[in-house]
């Protein structure tokens, strides 16, 4: 499946070859994650194999035939490895000035029967977990990410603006952590699911209100709105001195008045992705049921009905499936 100016064209290629400390994996499950979505409509000014949230095995790795039939979920940032290249250099390959990142910037991605990755960049993925839930690995990973940004724990009100796909499962994820926790959402439906899970959730248009007249305020705003308007909406909902981690990604340009941020002095802080084996490791102790999360699991044959769903406002994670 190829993204090619805003299209998706089907196409036959040759089985990829694993080159030295890599493996060949077979793509067992992959979800699309809402950056999928921008870069199919020109973000980056992508054209290609997209694709990043993936559970596989492998199917061949000629230095390591041990490794053989074993499932893995795959670290989609890959550096350049050099010995002076201070990011490499202190593990934190995702901010190489070279990297690659799978399906998103020079690394063939897994809307594909088959992809090639770096054995280090593979997780295994735990034979008691199923790959409905470790096909979460990746955005969980960017989820839990945010504990290691901000100061979360008892004492800390949260709120995660936006009840998307990132936005329920950062707000489940993140209450483990932050009991005192609100999502924030613009959905009936997924308002209701997330009171389902135990979670405290209005609409954001309550909350926003509220806070214009003097309302509640949080220590902490999660912004997983994908939407330009998202940091605007964060800034009235954070307390001065409070905190913003800001997970929307969008080919649209934000613009905003930044004089609160000064004037309250409230942190503005990016978030990407996170450890995949902790990932893994919190969906294995926590027992995690992954399918309130899931709008429909859909044979890759089927992935122009899958994408249509995916792009629904309040959408679910559609998951592709290869048999």
């Amino acid at each position: 499946m190829i993204f090619e100016e805003g299209k998706i064209r089907e196409a036959e290629a040759p089985d990829p070859v694993p080159g030295e400390g890599a493996a060949l994996v077979r793509v067992r499950m992959v979800g699309v994650c809402n950056t999928d979505l921008e870069l199919l409509s020109g973000y980056y000014g992508f054209s290609g194999i997209a694709g990043h949230e993936v559970v596989g095995e492998v199917i061949r790795c000629d230095a390591r035939p041990d490794l053989l039939g074993k499932r893995a979920v795959v670290a989609i940032n890959q550096g350049c490895g050099a010995g002076d290249c201070p990011f490499c250099a202190s593990g934190v390959p995702g901010h190489c000035p070279d990297r690659q990142v799978l399906g998103i910037v020079d690394w063939s991605g897994a809307f594909a029967e088959y992809l090639v990755a770096p054995v280090d960049n593979l997780h295994w993925v735990p034979d008691g977990l199923g790959d409905l839930a470790a096909v979460f690995a990746e955005p969980l990973a960017a989820v839990l990410h945010i504990t290691e940004q901000a100061p979360l724990g008892p004492g800390t009100s949260v709120a995660v603006l936006g009840d998307g796909k990132l936005g329920m499962l950062a707000a489940w994820a993140l209450s483990r952590f932050a009991p005192d926790l609100t999502l924030l959402g613009k959905h009936e439906e997924r308002i209701a699911l997330a009171a389902s899970l135990g979670l405290s959730a209005m609409a954001s248009s309550e909350c926003l209100s509220a806070a214009g007249r003097g309302g509640r305020k949080f220590d902490v705003v999660v912004e997983a709105t994908g939407s330009p308007l998202g940091l605007a909406q964060a800034l009235e909902i954070v307390r001065p001195l409070g905190i913003i981690v800001m997970k929307t990604t969008t080919r649209h340009p934000v613009s905003t008045d930044l004089a609160r941020l000064v004037v309250n002095e409230v942190r503005l802080v990016g978030s990407r992705c996170g450890d995949m084996g902790r990932a893994l490791g919190f969906l294995a102790e926590t027992g995690m049921d992954t399918r309130p999360f899931i709008e429909a699991v859909t044979p890759f044959s089927c992935h122009a009905a899958a994408f249509e769903r995916a792009v629904r406002p309040g959408a679910g994670k559609v998951i592709l499936e290869f048999p």
